[in-house]
């Protein structure tokens, strides 16, 4: 395992872009960076906005980014394009982890409490939901009941939706239909009450891989849920993680500050795999109007 870049405070929302490398977040000191997968230069894609726990490219050229909101950065500089806002009637404070479908939706969990930050420590956690951004800039509520929202993502296939959910110790599956509406959501993997799930990724052989945010390690699981093996990461807050590379076969894994014995502990590490990524569909969501 290689240590690629060090020095963030909470790094979270890896994606894989194959001209600009790893972009990556750093949720407690903002921004977002590009980790050069020639040079291994960190050059600066997106500015100062904190919080961001998902991100996704746009068919445009620009990033989908949560945080206080779901917004498009566009490729050029210009402004900030709001794609989906709070719900001042629910208690949400912001969106966590993201994903998109083949046909371009956005799936994001919101946060009904802050998990990581100042006063974090003091939040009473308050469950979230689960939202589907549409093609069309409209967007829905489909599920509910999520205790911490973290890692999306689909199966090879397309006929399921993993969504981690750090607080009950669980990944959830969901059920989905070719209109983009989810089933019942089933249990699909846990290894037990320490475990935390946060973000995930899923091969092409339809295996799921979870960051562990409490046990310093990844932990892969088959299509069937069961447990194939735990790959030990160096720091024990292992936030989020995501195939990339020429062949996606590099899995990148990143971590945040917490009991790393240094105040930005945040790194990112790669790996060799025996397996490969799904390509990420690109974003299509319109913003509003």
């Amino acid at each position: 395992m290689e240590e690629l870049t060090s020095g963030y405070g909470l790094i979270e929302g890896p994606v894989w872009d194959a001209k600009r490398g790893l972009i990556f977040s750093d949720v407690l000191n903002g921004g977002a960076f590009a980790l050069s997968a020639k040079s291994g230069e960190v050059s600066t894609v997106i500015e100062h906005r904190k919080g961001m726990g998902g991100m996704a490219l746009h068919k445009n050229g620009g990033i989908v980014v949560s945080g206080r909101n779901i917004s498009l950065k566009p490729k050029d500089g210009s402004a900030t394009v709001l794609l989906h806002d709070l719900d001042g009637t629910r208690g949400e404070v912001g969106f966590n982890d993201l994903c998109t479908d083949e046909v371009g939706r956005i799936y994001v969990g919101s946060l009904a409490f802050s998990p990581v930050g100042e006063g974090a420590e003091d939040e009473t956690p308050q469950p979230g939901s689960l939202y589907r951004l549409n093609i069309d800039g409209t967007t829905e509520r489909i599920a509910e009941g999520i205790q911490l929202t973290n890692g999306l993502g689909f199966s090879p296939d397309g006929s399921r939706l993993y969504h981690s959910d750090t607080l009950t110790n669980v990944v959830w599956a969901y059920a989905i239909a070719d209109d983009g509406s989810v089933g019942a959501r089933t249990k699909f993997g846990s290894l037990g009450d320490e475990f935390a799930p946060d973000g995930l990724a899923v091969a092409i052989d339809g295996s799921v891989w979870v960051a562990d945010a409490r046990g310093g390690q990844v932990a892969v699981f088959e299509a069937n849920g069961t447990a194939r093996k735990s790959i030990p990461v160096p720091l024990p807050m292992v936030t989020s993680l995501c195939f990339g590379g020429g062949d996606l076969s590099d899995l990148y894994i990143v971590t945040g500050s917490r009991d790393s014995r240094r105040e930005n502990g945040g790194t990112v590490f790669r790996i060799q795999t025996e397996t490969r990524g799904i390509p990420v569909p690109l974003a299509r969501v319109k913003p509003q109007r």
